[in-house]
């Protein structure tokens, strides 16, 4: 044969076949356009030039990697829909006398065809789209670094093109190994394989529910959110194989359920409809459950991304209580006194009176702060029995404390507050506290006379999740008292005095970084031996913007693909059911069934199941909600603010719905046109 017949032949295939090859190459295309933009954006000037650039270039990093392995996925999933509507082809030129060496070659061209339009396609997108990408980017970043000359990226370009040159290689091979261990007759009856009553798999059924159920339960009983991050992965899974295993075996047990319903089932828009899902569900509820799992991790995705891009001045607020703060860690606190901090109160005045602003919402205080178990009123400070980055021991009650003397209470409130020795009084950040006493491992009974209702805590206890309890005390020594003699695991002293200074500047932002860095040195001069930290608002605004803002960039990107993805799926599953549904209908034409009730009977198979993989998600979502309503508060979205979450999530869903809606409407008529062989007649 001659050089050009096998790419002939495979052109001509791609073609006649337009409807099946034309949305995947689409869809393929879309896949290298995004990963493209993102390798470029990874290594662009724009984004490298922007404060927080690292937590960037480590979000798109991330970003690239999950596009390439759903592209893997999904592409081989997509291809079999493919490869079972030509198999019945192949298997037709096996018999009239084309080897499988033949049909290897056309496969081949057919590959090699689809591969270079969908990348050329795709980087041609992306390197259209890319400055509107940097643009777009940058402008969430709340950046100003960027310039508006075009710039295409070689290694972008390079790297997309490996990437997805290696996944047709393997979608090649596979198909390679599915002719070559397939006979003719196989392949021509490719298209009906899986045509037999379907048995109704009631254990499996049963263990997807409580999978489901587990998953459920976690996810609205976990009170921690270390313990939510480290088994939302678990959870997830969970709830995949139970969505399998429900759609699978329930929805076959579904229609079985409908066939014995006789006033549902003998009508004319029913009878066809349900009997034809019946002999199809279990490679219909794969589908289904696939286009579930899509749509749940779009709309997790966006809603918890919207929620932390546009809650970001919020986390920053409850991270940095004040514009500036500064603490200084001192040897003992016997040596934390008004004299001792004279200097560092001096030079913090001078540093405003040189700036020109009076500082406001001023805290001063000393602190000795302690993690500990806490349990029936009784406080653990052992190393070697707390470990406050266990899951499970933060659930059962590891705690921070904050001891603050009275004096500085009294000062910073303008209060006359009494206390005697061994009594206190508290407050409850991030927990709750209800006994009237509490007790530390160095024997020492602390009697709370009073419950305060605010104290201005730092930055350190809102970054970390576990419950931070401020202690009010004569003094310090009273409090702590034999706590200030114990190591902790390294071996150092377990209790640090500190003095906290904290203000708010109302200076421009660069004078207010430059106030941290002067203040900080300011201190280190006084004492170069003290441990000192200074932190302002501004100058971690960039790193909050970096990472919130990447997070939601890539949250857009990704829900996109994945909504193409779940689009995609549908598209095919109208697709191969309408042709397999074809000589069924029209069979019931021939004996007098009209268009009318064609369409009707169309409408009931497609509401039957068309809508179940949209309920499932929104049952899903519900459930989710707890569980990533605590992880976002790793994120410093405190959970007072869940009502932002609550509505995005609201909104998203809302907004997927009317798409899934619109899907449903094209792939509907598509899937009509199909069954009645594209004639459009009047009953």
């Amino acid at each position: 044969m001659k050089a050009g017949f096998y790419p002939r032949l495979a052109f001509d295939g791609i073609r006649k076949n337009k409807r099946l090859y034309l949305p995947y190459i689409m869809a393929c295309s879309v896949m290298a356009a995004v990963f493209y933009i993102i390798v470029f954006l990874r290594h662009d000037a724009a984004v490298l030039n922007l404060f927080g650039e690292d937590l960037i270039v480590e979000t798109l990093s991330l970003g690239s990697i999950v596009i390439a392995c759903f592209a893997c996925v999904f592409m081989f999933y997509t291809n079999s829909f493919l490869m079972r509507r030509r198999k019945k082809e192949f298997g037709l030129y096996n018999i009239l006398g084309m080897g499988k060496r033949s049909l290897v070659l056309i496969v081949s061209c057919e590959t090699v065809t689809v591969a270079a339009a969908s990348v050329a396609i795709g980087l041609a997108a992306g390197i259209t789209l890319s400055k509107l990408a940097e643009l777009l980017l940058v402008n969430l970043l709340k950046g100003s670094s960027v310039d508006y000359s075009f710039k295409i990226d070689a290694g972008a370009i390079a790297q997309t093109a490996a990437v997805f040159s290696v996944i047709f290689l393997l979608i090649l091979l596979n198909s390679v190994r599915q002719i070559i261990f397939s006979t003719s007759i196989s392949l021509l009856r490719a298209e009906n394989f899986g045509e037999k009553p379907p048995k109704a798999n009631w254990l499996f059924g049963i263990a997807g529910l409580v999978l489901l159920a587990a998953a459920y339960y976690i996810a609205v009983t976990i009170t921690s959110p270390i313990t939510a991050l480290v088994v939302f992965f678990f959870a997830v899974l969970m709830v995949i194989a139970g969505t399998y295993l429900i759609m699978i075996s329930g929805s076959v047990m579904f229609c079985r359920i409908l066939q014995k319903i006789k006033g549902y089932y003998y009508r004319p828009n029913h009878f066809v409809s349900v009997s034809s899902m019946a002999y199809r569900m279990k490679r219909n509820g794969a589908g289904l459950a696939s286009i579930c799992i899509l749509s749940t991790m779009v709309l997790v995705m966006i809603s918890s991304t919207t929620s932390l891009y546009f809650g970001m001045e919020y986390a920053l607020g409850e991270r940095y209580p004040r514009e500036v703060t500064s603490s200084v860690i001192f040897e003992s606190e016997s040596v934390l006194n008004d004299e001792s901090l004279a200097p560092y109160r001096k030079a913090a005045e001078d540093i405003s009176n040189k700036y020109g602003f009076a500082p406001t919402d001023t805290v001063d205080y000393r602190t000795g702060a302690v993690v500990g178990y806490l349990e029936n009123g009784t406080v653990e400070t052992d190393a070697g029995v707390v470990d406050y980055l266990d899951a499970k021991s933060i659930d059962k009650g590891v705690c921070q404390f904050y001891f603050v003397p009275l004096d500085d209470y009294n000062r910073m409130f303008n209060t006359r507050e009494k206390l005697d020795s061994k009594e206190v009084m508290i407050y409850m950040y991030r927990g709750s506290y209800d006994l009237p006493e509490i007790t530390f491992n160095n024997g020492e009974t602390l009697k709370i006379v009073k419950r305060i209702d605010y104290f201005p805590t730092d930055g350190d206890a809102a970054m970390s999740i576990l419950p931070t309890m401020v202690i009010i005390s004569k003094d310090l020594e009273d409090a702590l008292g034999g706590l200030l003699k114990l190591a902790d695991y390294s071996g150092g002293p377990l209790v640090s005095p500190s003095w906290i200074y904290g203000f708010n500047a109302g200076v421009p932002a660069e004078e207010q970084i430059n106030v941290m860095n002067e203040l900080y040195s300011r201190f280190k001069e006084i004492s170069p031996d003290r441990r000192c930290h200074t932190e302002c608002v501004e100058d971690s605004r960039a790193g909050f913007y970096g990472l919130y803002g990447g997070l939601f960039f890539l949250g857009v990107m990704l829900s996109a693909v994945f909504i193409i993805a779940a689009v995609l799926i549908i598209y095919y599953k109208q697709l191969a059911e309408g042709y397999e549904d074809q000589p069924r209908f029209g069979i019931m034409q021939k004996v007098g069934m009209t268009d009318r009730e064609i369409r009707r009977s169309i409408n009931s198979q497609l509401l039957t199941v068309f809508f179940l993989p949209l309920i499932l998600a929104a049952t899903h979502l519900l459930f989710a909600f707890p569980i990533i309503n605590k992880i976002l508060l790793l994120f410093n979205l405190a959970a007072s603010n869940a009502t932002l979450y609550g509505i995005v999530t609201v909104i998203c869903f809302a907004v997927f719905a009317l798409m899934y809606s619109l899907v449903y409407k094209i792939t509907s008529n598509t899937y009509y046109r199909i069954v009645t062989g594209g004639r459009e007649r009047t009953s």
